[in-house]
């Protein structure tokens, strides 16, 4: 493999070794959103899938897989199921959010319309629940089954905390282990599971994708506060306008005086928002140190990601999902 290591990516890299069975994932995926009778699936979820997104949970899965000697044909259907899964998630929280931008393009609740996404996402759970299905295994069926609950129990989490003050970081690390690491952890277990890995192999992978999904959300919530649209996908702030509780606004509540809590009393509480508000918010993180505080977090995070990896097979992927891990966090860069 003659890669460019000084120009590629940890992820570039992980992609390369899996080209041909990424290559038969995306041809999984267009296979399976098309539809005979409802023209609009295939061109939504085409919208979503085709639009320049990494396959990293997919990735995950076929990785896991490798890793562990898998030899059969369904670690691509898991693959492909992993992806269906993440893409409904998108469209539903695009909806819920009232997003106007995802991966640096129009939503599509905004080209169509919230109705179609809604039910373009139910159709894609359904396709990935078929997907499963087709592997013949309970257990993957139950980790996959139980993943796609947890995601959208973490996303009613969310939505329950927005703009409530009282938010802590436990509740927090609920809604991230929810929303976002679920998926992460998921993909990476029924990779070892469908390769046929012991049980304490399979257990690191779950915990590699676990820590590793938590990492990655930290980071995307320390960008929204800094970083650019072309690398976060979406506008900067949108969850301060959104009044989502992430880690750095709970750690910069916490150390807030009285003017300081009363502003994110109006702003977040309140939603009382105006201009100028985004940069006071953001100031505020900076001078109590909330910023570097979820940095380090994340840092560690991935640490812990790395050191799951000793408890699995040595082989070529293995320092890449090392690699990977530092990747996640290096975005803040």
């Amino acid at each position: 493999m003659n890669l460019d290591v000084a120009a590629s990516t940890p992820l570039d890299r992980l992609s390369a070794a899996l080209t041909a069975d990424l290559d038969a994932v995306n041809a999984m995926i267009r296979a399976r959103m098309a539809s005979e009778h409802a023209p609009r699936i295939p061109q939504v979820t085409a919208h979503l899938i085709e639009a320049g997104g990494k396959r990293l949970r997919p990735m995950l899965t076929l990785a896991a897989a490798r890793l562990c000697g898998n030899r059969g044909p369904y670690h691509v259907h898991l693959a492909a199921t992993v992806e269906f899964i993440h893409t409904a998630t998108l469209l539903h929280d695009d909806v819920v959010d009232e997003s106007h931008q995802r991966r640096g393009r129009p939503t599509a609740n905004l080209l169509w319309d919230n109705q179609s996404s809604v039910l373009v996402g139910d159709y894609l759970f359904a396709r990935s629940f078929q997907l499963m299905v087709e592997t013949g295994s309970i257990r993957v069926l139950d980790i996959l089954a139980n993943a796609a609950a947890t995601i959208a129990e973490g996303e009613v989490l969310q939505l329950t905390a927005a703009g409530n003050l009282a938010t802590t970081e436990e509740t927090y690390l609920k809604i991230v282990r929810g929303k976002t690491a679920a998926l992460f952890s998921a993909a990476t277990e029924v990779g070892g599971v469908i390769a046929g890995a012991p049980e304490p192999v399979v257990r690191a992978l779950y915990d590699y994708g676990d820590a590793l999904g938590v990492a990655f959300q930290m980071v995307d919530d320390l960008l929204d506060f800094g970083g650019t649209a072309a690398v976060i996908g979406k506008n900067t702030g949108d969850d301060f306008r959104e009044r989502k509780l992430t880690l750095p606004i709970i750690k910069a509540i916490a150390a807030a005086d009285a003017e300081e809590r009363a502003f994110w009393e109006r702003t977040i509480g309140k939603g009382r928002q105006e201009e100028g508000d985004l940069a006071q918010a953001m100031a505020l993180l900076t001078r109590h140190g909330a910023l570097e505080q979820v940095r380090q977090e994340a840092l560690r995070w991935a640490a812990h990601a790395r050191a799951q990896l000793d408890l699995v097979p040595a082989h070529e992927i293995r320092p890449m999902l090392a690699d990977l891990a530092d990747y996640v966090v290096a975005r803040l860069n």
